[in-house]
């Protein structure tokens, strides 16, 4: 065991506490130079990654194998014209190839953009070009690469293609070529304030914003992995995420290797409890992250009936925490769920430390790493028991992990981060102890089993439709998902609400966005509610009551997903909503 971590970061402690964490590093720091390359000379047979399938293939990975996987990825990119500040999407969903093309990016000082197979053709269309993709290495299995291909005519950036489990015409077969290339690869000049990740994240206003993340990104999961997910040398950790997400990030790769801990991935295209329970037992998986809907569906399984005992630390992210999962995987296995919280745009921002006692349904006390806080309307930090917003306070300096901006858009970026304050949409209140509660979003972001999907991009796709006139995307609350997603459709005239017309919505919808954007209830309608239809309501819940009532079959009279988004709102963003409603109203009656 080298302690690699602890060359990278300096440690303060207080009374046996964490209470400082600072990053350390050269100007030219590269994770997979500086961190897998090193520790592959010094233990070359140490086990970096145990993958297996859903068809039993199974390989170990160690991290001299990282090494030279990488070095010949590196080699294979440059060949290809591939190199420094260049953009390359993956589409690689669980198979080990991420990890190779992943470092090799890193090698040659590119832009890596982890993306999830589900997008559809014009999910493709607006990424490429956002962000002036040159290249895609992408899986050939399911449609993902159909979508690709569709969408490069209308994509004049991308000009290499690369293609992972299989040939496919038109498109450089990875496998075969990594076999050609050298195992070794001279270190390119790289910078750590280079831009290393792009991740395209759902906002509440036009379609997703691209967070970019420089190249000391992955210093900042040594907390992630040490003191949240609490991994050690010769364990084996499971983050329950497939590499499109930046879940991904956080427990598969960065801070598990600085602290060289072996990682367990399983691929499989449909998750499946029964399925996934015995692997704790058969690959003594020690460590365990996933979001709560995860947790539901194992706790549903009957959790006696399968061996736990490997694991000793669990968390969990992505959501708000039921008390009650808690408590039952707590009775089922006697381990104490530990959650954590962050964004795509920072890293573990809010946690429950390895040691302290958590309090169930709290998101934990505030990292080291970051000035948290708590503030009102007017930017003064509120009271414990009174709601506020999150914010991340950067007067002395963006810390290390933070996101560097959204990529070629300042003025977004000062929206949500200005005068040193960063806003995360995310409100809480904070108890005696300084444990922090969530409450909801400043915003209409809608989180769906970890997903986080903003209406815009859905109502942008019904839109397009001829017989639309109007369309509200909202979350209503789901049991097992947390929220689920809701489209309320108001028709042009001379249309009237159908089944027939609710369902061909439905298949347009399916065809053009990505399954985890795919509203679960519809609702059809010819005109805005009266106030009269509002009062017979009983707002806001009657109307709504009735939607759930039929699953989804609503051809209601009144919608109220203006309303809808008010229950979830402070003063403040419920008087804005207001007024833009009326000018909605306004422009529709004229």
């Amino acid at each position: 065991m080298l302690n690699i971590h602890q060359k990278f970061c300096r440690e303060t402690f207080y009374d046996g506490k964490l209470v400082d964490f600072k990053p350390v590093y050269q100007d030219n720091f590269n994770f997979a130079y500086d961190v897998i390359d090193v520790i592959a000379q010094a233990e070359p047979e140490r086990r970096a990654m145990l993958w297996c399938n859903d068809k039993g293939e199974e390989h170990t990975f160690t991290f001299s194998d990282l090494e030279k996987y990488s070095n010949r990825a590196a080699n294979l990119f440059t060949k290809l014209g591939i190199g420094r500040g260049d953009t390359v999407v993956l589409i690689l969903k669980r198979h080990y190839e991420f990890w190779f093309a992943l470092l090799g990016l890193h090698k040659v000082g590119a832009v890596g953009i982890p993306a999830t197979n589900l997008l559809t053709k014009k999910d493709l269309v607006y990424r490429f070009n956002a962000a002036h993709v040159k290249g895609i290495i992408c899986t050939t299995d399911g449609e993902v690469m159909d979508h690709a291909d569709a969408a490069f005519p209308e994509s004049p950036t991308v000009k290499v293609k690369i293609g992972v489990h299989g040939a496919h015409e038109g498109w450089v077969d990875f496998s075969k070529e990594l076999e050609s290339q050298p195992d070794t690869f001279e270190r390119a000049e790289t910078s750590a304030a280079d831009p290393m990740l792009l991740y395209f994240t759902s906002g509440t206003t036009g379609m997703p914003k691209m967070v970019w993340h420089d190249y000391t990104y992955p210093i900042a999961h040594i907390m992630t992995a040490k003191y949240w997910h609490n991994v050690v040398p010769d364990g084996l950790h499971l983050t329950l995420s497939d590499t499109g997400w930046m879940k991904a990030m956080w427990g598969k790769l960065y801070g598990q290797w600085f602290m060289e801990a072996g990682i367990f991935v399983c691929d499989f295209d449909k998750f499946t409890p029964s399925e996934l329970l015995p692997l704790f037992a058969k690959y003594h998986i020690t460590t365990f992250c996933a979001p709560p809907t995860m947790y539901r569906f194992f706790i549903k399984e009957d959790l006696s009936k399968y061996d736990l005992s490997s694991i000793t630390h669990a968390t969990i992210a992505g959501e708000p925490l039921n008390p009650e999962v808690f408590n039952q995987f707590y009775k089922a296995t006697g381990l104490k769920l530990m959650e954590g919280f962050g964004q795509t745009e920072t890293t573990l921002t809010l946690f429950n430390p390895v040691g302290t006692e958590p309090k169930p349904g709290s998101m934990g006390k505030p990292s080291p790493a970051y000035h948290v806080d708590l503030i009102d309307d007017e930017g003064n930090t509120v009271e414990p028991g009174t709601v506020g917003e999150i914010v991340l306070r950067t007067g002395d300096g963006k810390p290390c992990g933070m996101f560097d901006g959204y990529y070629e858009n300042p003025e977004l970026t000062k929206t949500v981060w200005d005068n040193d304050i960063y806003h995360t949409g995310d409100t809480a209140w904070r108890d005696e102890d300084g444990y922090f509660w969530y409450v909801g979003r400043t915003d209409d972001i809608i989180k769906s089993s970890g997903y986080r999907i903003g209406p815009f991009e859905i109502e942008s796709v019904v839109m397009e439709l001829p017989y639309v006139l109007e369309c509200a995307i909202t979350g209503t609350p789901d049991p097992i998902r947390g929220q689920v997603v809701k489209a309320t459709i108001v028709l042009a005239k001379g249309y009237e609400p159908s089944e027939e017309l609710k369902k061909d919505v439905q298949t347009y919808v399916k065809r053009q966005t990505a399954p985890y954007n795919i509203p679960v209830w519809w609702s059809l309608w010819t005109s805005f509610p009266k106030p009269s239809a509002e009062k017979s309501a009983g707002l806001p819940f009657a109307a709504e009551k009735r939607n759930h009532n039929k699953k989804g079959s609503g051809l209601e009279k009144s919608p109220l997903p203006f309303l809808r988004r008010l229950r979830r709102l402070p003063a403040e963003a419920i008087k804005k909503r207001i007024s833009g409603f009326q000018i909605k109203l306004k422009n529709l009656a004229g």
